[in-house]
C-alpha cells in the first residue's frame, strides 16, 4: 500500500457528543447577543466549520460585526462552555466500530499517518475526543481554525500528514473519512479518496451518489478495512 494519510471527521463519524456542541454554541450566542440570541442558530451545522457556523449565526442574529475578531471572540465563549458541556453530556458516545478500526490502523498497518479533518477548531476537537480517550490517537490534523473552508482545512491536514511520514504530499495517498456531503465534496476538492459512514444522518447511498468511493452504515460493517486500504 502507498504511504497513506487518513483524515477523520469527528462529529457523526468518530463520536456523538449528545448535543454538547450545539448547547455550547447556543449558550455562547445567548451570552453575546442576549436572551434569545441562540435563535440565530436555527440551521443545520452538518459539515460546517465552527468559524462558518459562528459567522453565519452572527449575521442571522443581526450582530453589529461578523468579522474575524467577532468570530474569534464568540469562539472563546463557546470553548469555555464546551469544556463544561462535554463531560456532563449523558448521550455522549463513541460510534460503532471506531475503537476497533483505530486500534487496527495504529497497531497493524504500516506507513500511515492518522490525523483529523474536522470543522472543529483544534481546542474544541480535542475537548470532544478526550472524554472518549481518543485524543492521543491523533497527533495532527486540519482544523476549523486552519481554514473556514472545509476543502482548505483538509489540504492543511493532508500536508501535515505527509510531513509526519517524511514525504511530499504528491507521494501519499489521502483518505478522508466522514459522514456528510461536505466531507465528500471537500475530499474531492483535494483529490482524496472518501469513505463515507452513515452514522451522522446521511444514508450511505446518498454519500456514494455524491462521489464517495465507499460508504457504510457503520464502521463495523464488512469491507470497511479493505476500503480504507484501497482494496
Amino acid at each position: 500500500m502507498r504511504p497513506t494519510v487518513f483524515l477523520w471527521d469527528i462529529d457523526g463519524t468518530l463520536l456523538l457528543t449528545g448535543g454538547a456542541g450545539r448547547r455550547a454554541m447556543r449558550g455562547a450566542f445567548d451570552d453575546l447577543l442576549g436572551p434569545g440570541g441562540a435563535t440565530a442558530l436555527d440551521f443545520s451545522f452538518a459539515g460546517m466549520t465552527d468559524r462558518a457556523i459562528v459567522r453565519k449565526g452572527l449575521r442571522e442574529g443581526g450582530a453589529v460585526a461578523s468579522d474575524d475578531a467577532a468570530v474569534d471572540h464568540l469562539l472563546e465563549i463557546y470553548l469555555k462552555r464546551l469544556h463544561d458541556e462535554v463531560p456532563k453530556a449523558e448521550a455522549y458516545r463513541i460510534l460503532p466500530g471506531v475503537q476497533g478500526i483505530l486500534s487496527w490502523l495504529t497497531n497493524e498497518v504500516e506507513r500511515i499517518a492518522l490525523g483529523l479533518g474536522t470543522g472543529n477548531v483544534k481546542r474544541g476537537a480535542y475537548a470532544k475526543l478526550a472524554r472518549g480517550s481518543l485524543d492521543t490517537t491523533f497527533a495532527f490534523g486540519g482544523f476549523g481554525c486552519d481554514a473556514e473552508d472545509r476543502t482548505e482545512l483538509l489540504r492543511v491536514g493532508a500536508e501535515r500528514g505527509a510531513a509526519a511520514l517524511g514525504l511530499p504530499l504528491a507521494e501519499c495517498r489521502v483518505v478522508v473519512i466522514g459522514d456528510t456531503p461536505k466531507d465528500v465534496s471537500a475530499a474531492q476538492g483535494i483529490g482524496a479518496e472518501c469513505v463515507g459512514v452513515g452514522t451522522g444522518g446521511f444514508e450511505p447511498r446518498a454519500l456514494l451518489d455524491l462521489g464517495a468511493h465507499h460508504a457504510f452504515a457503520t464502521l463495523e460493517h464488512d469491507g470497511v478495512r479493505e476500503a480504507l486500504l484501497g482494496r
